[in-house]
């Protein structure tokens, strides 16, 4: 093969593989995007509920209508619910979080003989899908409810709330579950409690919330690598007490969802309770835009609910439709979203082997990472016709020269990725023979000059000797 088709080889190779293999999701596909269907009702209906996600399973844990220790898993493939040891500490308002398929209950607001605030708690107990059991951890320094738990690179960030004195705090302190303490980082830059939150990126969305006069609609974004607070642009309505979640872009694009809404103070009714009414919002932001847009909004008018994302799915469960605790009515309502774009992202393709380099072997691994469940891969070398594979395997006889590879995958909407093509060349190992020839010619000629060293020698000695 000439330099010249190679190069040509290489640069076709590379242009296939920035391709965009985005199918067109079908119209019945793309009719349920932005749209929210009806699943199996939580068995105990609740309110200030918490949910997380462990290999695909929800579990919805604590709240009130009395103060709950209940938890219940939720299946959505089976769309079935299963009753789970209780947690320890019945108790609303905590922060919940994941860290290696273990649940971090954290803070919250307990039943108390005394006043209000006695009831709120540090407590940090973590449940075990795996066995469903609990055990302790140490407590949270600063007690606080209202609040959201969040993991990033390990660590678990519990960030303000209100806490034992009645004060909204702007405290934020990072749990690390591998030494079991806890640390305090740089505070929220306007103190709020019952906000929504989630990740995107590696960074923490604080957004909305109440500062306990009016309901916010900042969006505050915390960066633990720098230990640094920025501002996002404000959530269009002011919200508290309401739920979020985040697309991780595997199944549907990157965007974080802000769902309920509540009245503005100023607006509740004349004993200045504020009730929910027909304003409940599904208010989108997009991380990498800095902007929000609107979606379709809750079936059913509630907040403080649990809101749980799988695969990309969101889940709003429980909840009540009035911040009038003395008559509110409880929900145990399981309600889907479908979000914008659902179905339309390609998986990701990484390819470990081969490597850019050379092989002195005619047989190299090939070996890949796709990031989301496939339904077809296959490689193409050289250009040629793709090769259809179940999975990492060999690449075998192979002659030397100049090879680059590219692998594809598939996922069950037809979206197609390509992974970076790889370029490695197959060389001649050195020759053995040769190396053979050379090692005894070595070995002769070092012999050779020994033995002709002590021959010298010998002559020298017999020489003195006979003089």
């Amino acid at each position: 093969m000439s330099k010249v088709a190679a190069l040509m080889l290489v640069l076709l190779s590379l242009i296939a593989s920035c391709v965009a293999f985005v199918n067109a999701v079908s119209d019945s596909e793309r009719s349920r995007w932005d749209t929210w269907g009806s699943k199996a009702s939580m068995p105990t209906e609740r309110v200030t509920v918490s949910a997380a996600v462990v290999k695909g399973k929800i579990y919805v844990i604590g709240g009130n209508g009395d103060y709950h220790n209940t938890n219940e898993m939720y299946d959505p493939t089976t769309d079935t619910w299963t009753k789970k040891a209780p947690m320890p500490t019945p108790r609303k308002s905590f922060g919940i979080a994941v860290y290696k398929d273990k649940i971090y209950v954290i803070g919250g607001l307990t039943e108390s003989d005394g006043g209000y605030y006695d009831g709120i708690t540090g407590a940090n107990e973590v449940y075990d899908p795996a066995t469903d059991t609990w055990e302790n951890k140490t407590s949270l320094p600063t007690r606080r409810y209202g609040i959201g738990a969040n993991v990033i690179g390990g660590k678990i960030y519990v960030i303000g709330g209100k806490n034992a004195s009645g004060r909204i705090d702007e405290v934020n302190e990072v749990y690390d579950p591998t030494t079991d303490t806890w640390t305090k980082m740089a505070p929220l830059p306007t103190r709020v409690s019952f906000y929504a939150s989630a990740v995107v990126d590696n960074k923490i969305y604080v957004i909305g919330g109440t500062n306990g006069s009016v309901y916010g609609d900042l969006t505050q974004i915390y960066n633990p690598e720098t230990d640094t607070w920025s501002k996002g642009a404000p959530i269009p309505f002011p919200v508290t007490g309401v739920g979020a979640g985040a697309t991780t872009g595997v199944w549907a694009p990157k965007r974080i969802y802000v769902i309920g809404a509540v009245q503005p103070y100023g607006l509740a009714d004349q004993g200045g309770n504020v009730i929910v009414v027909n304003n409940v919002q599904n208010q989108i932001y997009d991380p990498e835009k800095d902007a929000w847009t609107t979606g379709a909004a809750l079936p059913i008018a509630r907040i403080l609910f649990g809101v749980a994302v799988v695969d990309d799915m969101l889940y709003a469960i429980g909840g009540t439709n009035s911040m009038i605790f003395s008559s509110y009515i409880t929900f145990g309502d399981n309600q889907q979203y479908t979000p914008y774009g659902y179905g339309t992202i390609s998986p990701v393709v990484s390819v470990v082997s081969p490597q850019n380099k050379k092989y002195i072997s005619g047989n190299v691994s090939l070996a890949f990472a796709v990031n989301k469940p496939f339904m077809w891969t296959g490689y193409s070398l050289n250009g040629q016709d793709n090769i259809t594979i179940t999975g990492n395997t060999t690449l075998s006889g192979l002659s030397s020269g100049l090879y680059n590879i590219t692998v594809y995958a598939k996922d069950s909407f037809e979206n197609t990725g390509a992974s970076e093509t790889i370029t490695f060349r197959i060389t001649e190992p050195f020759p053995t023979m040769f190396v053979a020839v050379a090692t005894v010619a070595v070995t002769v000629g070092l012999g050779l000059i020994v033995y002709f060293t002590k021959n010298k020698k010998k002559q020298v000695v017999n020489a003195t000797k006979g003089s």
